[in-house]
């Protein structure tokens, strides 16, 4: 016999539908009532905000990356670079900034005996390929002498199934 008996099929069907048809009106009389607390945001004593940086050049025809018709980095463009990726900064300003950042998270530890090894912060830069060796040897300096003892870099992982 080559034929699938369909009826206790249906009848579980039947079954759903009718539970389904109760619970989801109890369901949302339910969420309706829901009140979420609104909490001011404040900053975490216990996360370490890791010192993000993003550098690039500028391309052939001088442009920097916020200006329109940048083409991309150029090999012998100038060096940009970015804190949090937003904010532009020169190598003066990059140590300024990264050792106001690392000596409040110093002094909010109590101190530099008293600091966490797992509560010093990382550096983490993020370079385009065609950006000359120079600026970001030039980063790593600036935010090591400002005291950051860990310098990492990000990267696009690669498609391992290229197109």
């Amino acid at each position: 016999m080559s034929e699938i008996n369909t009826t206790p099929l249906v009848d579980v069907m039947l079954v759903l539908l009718i539970i389904f048809l109760i619970a989801v009106p109890i369901a949302i009389q339910s969420v309706e009532k829901l009140k979420v607390p609104i909490l001011p945001s404040e900053e975490s004593k216990e996360k370490v905000e890791n010192l993000q940086l993003a550098v690039v050049a500028t391309d052939s025809a001088g442009r920097s990356p916020k200006q329109a018709g940048y083409e991309g980095s150029a090999r012998g463009g100038q060096c940009r670079v970015y804190v949090n990726n937003t904010t532009p900064v020169d190598s003066t300003e990059l140590y300024k900034q990264a050792f106001a950042r690392l000596d409040a998270i110093v002094k909010r530890e109590g101190g530099a005996a008293n600091m966490d090894p797992e509560k010093i912060p990382e550096v983490h830069i993020r370079g385009d390929v065609n950006v000359p060796w120079k600026c970001i040897a030039g980063v790593i300096y600036g935010v090591q002498s400002a005291g950051f003892p860990k310098v990492g870099f990000i990267s696009t992982p690669v498609d391992p199934n290229p197109k």
